[in-house]
């Protein structure tokens, strides 16, 4: 099978049994192209989640998109950024048309409050092995410990922390 072939069903799958987006399959996906089909390095995995994190509006689209980009050109692109947005979309349509329908059942505040936690878990497990796979040295680690204690300990906005590392980065210190 061709590598868009394997890429477009996968993805399709993995956003729609994810919650809260992407982010938490990341892990999958990363071992997936990198380490099951070497289409991209850790090096082009990081980048483009790195990319796509920098522009407003739906950013882990445009990640996939850079992803089937890097596999199969243009056509990879759209097809790619198409798998990961049609599925859930059509399945949040009709789930919330279901949803609605139920509304006032007790069920659903059981369902809504378990929810936050699965989501928080898996994006910090998708936080973790991003960091597993661009961390190769101390400077990396301590600006991944550092950003991590101050998103936890300070309401700072991310973007002032992601600046710092790529200035980091760009002067060569990570």
């Amino acid at each position: 099978m061709s590598p868009l072939a394997l890429l477009t069903p996968y993805l399709a799958l993995m956003a729609s049994v994810s919650f809260g987006g992407i982010p938490p399959v990341l892990p999958d996906i990363r071992h997936f192209v990198v380490v099951a089909h070497p289409w991209l390095s850790d090096q082009d995995f990081s980048n483009f989640f790195g990319l796509a994190q920098t522009i407003p509006g739906p950013n882990m689209i445009l990640m996939m998109a850079l992803v089937g980009w890097k596999v199969a050109g243009i056509i990879g692109a759209v097809a790619a950024a198409s798998a990961t947005a049609i599925p859930p979309c059509t399945m949040y349509f009709f789930g919330y048309r279901l949803w609605n329908r139920y509304k006032d059942h007790r069920w659903q505040a059981v369902a809504r409050a378990s929810l936050a936690p699965l989501t928080f878990g898996l994006v910090v497990a998708g936080g973790t092995v991003m960091a597993a796979t661009v961390d190769r040295n101390w400077a990396a680690i301590g600006i991944t410990a550092t950003a991590a204690v101050l998103l936890l300990r300070t309401r700072l906005n991310p973007l002032w922390m992601l600046g710092a590392a790529g200035a980091a980065g760009a002067l060569g210190l990570v």
